[in-house]
C-alpha cells in the first residue's frame, strides 16, 4: 500500500492533483488507514500512470474518462478509443498549425526592424498596432 506522498513521489504528480483526480472521479477512492490516511494499490498507482500519460498527451479530462472505462471493460470495442485518440490527433494537428502560423508572422514581424532606429518608426510596434497587417495569425 502506498501512502498519498508516496503515490506523488512515485508517479511525479502531485498531490493535489491527486486529489483532484479522485474527486472527478478518474481515480477510484483509496482505501483509508486506521488514521484515515489514503491508502494506494499497485492498481492506483497503474492508474494514475496512465491519467499522468494521457494528461501529457494532451487528453481531456472527459476522453480520459471515457479511455478509463474502455480499459475497465475489455470485452469493448476498441474502436471507441481509436476514435478518441484520433480526434487528440487531430486537435494537436490543428495546434502544430496555428503555431506555425504564428511562427511566420512573427518571423514577418521581426524580421521587419534592424532595431536601429526609434521607437516612433519601429515596424513591430506599427505591425503590433495595425490589425490589418496581423490577419495571417485569425
Amino acid at each position: 500500500m502506498f501512502s498519498i506522498g508516496t503515490l506523488s513521489r512515485h508517479t511525479g504528480v502531485k498531490v493535489p492533483t491527486i486529489r483532484y483526480y479522485e474527486q472527478m472521479g478518474l481515480l477510484p477512492e483509496p482505501e483509508r488507514s486506521a488514521g484515515n490516511q489514503r491508502r494506494y494499490t499497485q492498481k492506483g498507482v497503474d492508474r494514475l500512470g496512465f491519467i499522468k500519460h494521457a494528461r501529457d498527451l494532451g487528453f481531456a479530462m472527459a476522453a480520459i474518462k471515457s479511455l478509463i472505462d474502455l480499459h475497465e471493460h475489455p470485452d469493448k470495442s476498441c474502436g471507441a478509443a481509436t476514435d478518441i485518440a484520433q480526434a487528440q490527433l487531430d486537435n494537436v494537428r490543428q495546434k502544430i498549425a496555428r503555431l506555425q502560423r504564428l511562427e511566420h508572422e512573427l518571423d514577418r514581424i521581426a524580421q521587419g526592424c534592424d532595431g536601429a532606429g526609434f521607437a516612433a518608426d519601429c515596424y513591430v510596434l506599427t505591425a503590433l498596432s495595425d490589425h490589418n497587417l496581423c490577419k495571417t495569425t485569425h
